[in-house]
């Protein structure tokens, strides 16, 4: 996870409600981000890597602990 300064953190006060709202704002940073580099691989390449980065740090702090609250609450499957 990119730990970043508090003060660089308020731009992300209004969260999506749905997620189509949700898809979209994650298109308007990768492609706000792409516009402010020179057009390369390098640059197609950062945001598939920070998607990647985001989607393993979703899984790991908020997946896995509901994961395993439900597997407590109704038994494991296995």
């Amino acid at each position: 996870m990119p730990y970043i300064r508090q003060e660089l953190r308020g731009y992300a006060e209004q969260f999506p409600d749905t997620a189509g709202e949700l898809n979209y704002a994650i298109t308007l940073l990768l492609t706000g981000y792409v516009s402010r580099q020179p057009r390369s691989y390098q640059a197609l390449n950062d945001c598939l890597g920070a998607l990647e980065g985001a989607k393993l740090e979703f899984y790991r702090r908020v997946v896995v602990p509901y994961e395993e609250q439900k597997r407590a609450e109704n038994g494991d499957v296995y």
